[in-house]
């Protein structure tokens, strides 16, 4: 892998929680080695105010987040990645677009804090946790050498985050 900044694309199937919430944090936790996107097979209408919440109370910038397709990302003027990474089961199921460049892909599966059920606090508690264990995986994978690592080395790098759920 070279110096430049890795574009890094994170899926969820509505794009309105887990993917934002690991855009935001890439971008900030990366200190200009990744440029960060996120997108939805199916996005929804907006981004989950409780995501805001979260990512607000910790000083993170969301003025320049939105739901989006990721059709966007498969268009010919798209960036091309470096990384796809989904974060939901349903997004890792199904038939992703070609993402041109062959990007190395993995699967780091969460469970949907926007499903949560039970009083605002609960919810609010359901979302700062997923917050939490997202931004534990996206520090780890900051710290990766990528520049002294081959492509088969990053993917069992990659697919080994996947596997943590701390």
């Amino acid at each position: 892998m070279s110096n430049k900044p890795y574009n890094t694309l994170f899926l969820c199937t509505g794009n309105s929680a887990r993917s934002i919430m690991a855009e935001v944090l890439l971008n900030q936790l990366g200190n200009g080695r990744f440029r960060a996107y996120s997108a939805g097979s199916h996005p929804g209408a907006g981004v989950n105010p409780l995501t805001l919440e979260i990512l607000q109370s910790v000083g993170l910038p969301t003025d320049k987040v939105r739901s989006k397709s990721w059709d966007e990302f498969a268009a010919p003027d798209a960036p091309q990645m470096d990384f796809v990474i989904t974060l939901c089961d349903s997004a890792a199921g199904e038939q992703c677009p070609v993402w041109p460049g062959q990007p190395i892909t993995a699967h780091w599966g969460f469970e949907d804090p926007s499903a949560s059920e039970g009083t605002p606090e609960e919810k609010r508690e359901r979302f700062d946790k997923i917050f939490r264990q997202i931004a534990n995986r996206i520090k780890i994978f900051t710290s990766l050498p990528l520049t002294k690592l081959d492509r088969v080395a990053i993917k069992r790098e990659l697919d080994t985050l996947g596997t943590n759920n701390k």
